[in-house]
């Protein structure tokens, strides 16, 4: 039997047990609802004494295994879906993953409630339409935001390193307060299908959500792109206005029986609320005019790729949700910066390019490559590979699309993880296979990276995708420093010394 502590008395950061517990169905109880609780803790290596622990059921590990390892470093009462031994002070509840979002919240005081909350989920875009959307806020409100994504989370302009597209939900509400404190009046955050499966954002109510799209990815945790697509449309469930892709395939899915009011916009079709006419391409940016009823205006966006004004289009709908005039729209993304990793230009030695993009999805890689293609003078080279621990199932659809749209490709490794690197290249080669484009295998990125530069002539553009920001390579568990930007740079100058 775990060893019982005593309550621990009322302090300036303790909260009592039932107002930890509001909202939260409870099934079965033995713990004091009066009793102090000064902090939250689901990983018992964390535990504190005074801390309500939460026994989560995660995907390999089941957090009830640990109660007695939190209760010996102290924790006052558990929250458990499985009751545990006798003596000690349990609340029992029907989902723990649940359970953690709204503690959290409850502990926190529900900071994101005092502060716009904006969200983007899709497939592809959401890193991109986030920052811009951070810096149309910024421009046009004068509003200190707050931003919670892929490439990092930041307070205004502080900068804060996360594991996640979206932190567990006790992390995330510690970031909502630390918004809060630092007097953030909007926050704009990317949310990932995982946290919306996982209850990550339960218990939030976004005054805005934006839907992007919707392709193949993370189906080694939904199963079926229909499980997906319901994820995704979770958060539509949790917000005041929503805004829908209409050239997306799954639009009239995500729109389909919202009680919430609906902004579409569309590149495509002229029944959207919001609309790009004229829409022109270049390698320095994009052009469009964005019509909204009865207003129009010319949008201007430095970042290159058709895939830029569905970004724009998704930002323009939802800051007209936050009463932002379509002009001022316009006037905020003509002096948005692009986005690190996303199509981003390395320096070279040379009359080549390279780039260097976060497309680790296949319609991410098949958009990219599809912008390049008219950009490339010469032959368009692809350096790409797929995760280890992910999605196998679209690792051929990723060769098959390189090969499709680039003129060789280079299969490597990207965050193998704990698979074989040679195993996974050797899934997306059947997809190779399919098509007459010419390949080469090089498991070492370093050294595929540094064979593409050999290769590459006058007028060549090398995409190296799926690293995008990462400055890692994840082998194991282990994170391995590997920024790309540094190898090219070091490889020119290795080159240019043996030159």
């Amino acid at each position: 039997m775990a060893r019982r502590h005593k309550p621990r008395e009322k302090t300036e950061n303790s909260m009592k047990l039932r107002e930890i517990l509001k909202d939260i169905d409870i099934s079965a109880c033995t713990a004091d609802m009066d009793m102090e609780i000064s902090g939250i803790s689901y990983d018992s290596r964390h535990t504190r004494p005074g801390d309500l622990f939460v026994a989560v059921k995660g995907l390999t590990v089941d957090g009830h295994r640990f109660i007695p390892v939190a209760l010996e470093k102290g924790a006052a009462a558990v929250l458990c879906q499985d009751v545990p031994e006798e003596g000690t002070a349990w609340v029992q509840t029907p989902d723990c993953r649940y359970g953690l979002a709204i503690c959290s919240r409850n502990f926190f005081g529900d900071p994101a409630a005092s502060m716009k909350l904006i969200g983007f989920t899709g497939t592809s875009g959401k890193t991109s339409s986030t920052i811009l959307l951070k810096h149309l806020l910024e421009d046009e409100l004068g509003a200190k935001v707050g931003l919670i994504g892929t490439n990092g989370n930041m307070i205004g302009d502080e900068l804060i390193h996360t594991e996640y597209t979206t932190p567990e939900s006790y992390e995330l509400q510690k970031l909502f307060c630390a918004m809060k404190k630092a007097g953030c009046t909007h926050v704009v955050m990317e949310v990932s299908s995982h946290s919306l499966a996982l209850e990550r954002v339960a218990g939030l109510s976004f005054d805005v959500a934006v839907f992007t799209n919707l392709s193949q990815d993370h189906l080694d945790l939904h199963g079926t792109m229909e499980e997906y697509a319901a994820a995704k449309k979770k958060l539509f469930s949790q917000c005041a206005a929503a805004c829908i892709n209409l050239d997306d395939k799954w639009a009239d899915f995500m729109a389909r029986g919202l009680k919430c009011p609906v902004t579409s916009y569309s590149a495509e079709r002229n029944d959207a609320d919001i609309i790009a006419k004229d829409i022109r391409l270049s390698a320095n940016g994009v052009r469009f005019a964005a019509v909204h009823g009865g207003e129009i205006a010319l949008v201007r966006l430095n970042i290159p790729g058709m895939f830029s004004v569905h970004n724009a289009l998704g930002v323009i709908a939802a800051a007209s949700c936050l009463g932002i005039s379509l002009d001022k729209c316009a006037d905020a993304l003509a002096t948005a910066k692009g986005v690190k990793g996303r199509m981003e230009p390395v320096p070279t030695d040379g009359d080549y390019s390279i780039i260097i993009d976060y497309s680790h999805k296949p319609d991410a890689l098949e958009n990219v490559l599809k912008t390049l293609r008219p950009l490339t003078r010469g032959k368009l080279i692809a350096v790409f590979g797929c995760g280890g621990d992910r999605d196998r199932l679209k690792r051929p659809i990723m060769g098959a699309i390189a090969a499709e749209n680039a003129d060789y490709v280079i299969v490597t490794s990207d965050n193998p993880r704990t698979e074989k690197p040679m195993d996974i290249i050797n899934e997306i080669i059947p997809g190779l296979k399919s098509r007459h484009t010419p390949y080469k295998v090089i498991s070492d990125r370093p050294q595929a990276i540094a064979w593409a530069i050999d290769k590459a002539g006058p007028g060549d553009v090398i995409l190296l995708a799926g690293k995008g920001h990462e400055d890692y390579q994840v082998i194991g568990h282990q994170r391995v420093h590997m920024d790309e930007r540094e190898i090219v740079a070091e490889y020119l100058k290795k080159r240019s010394t043996v030159g």
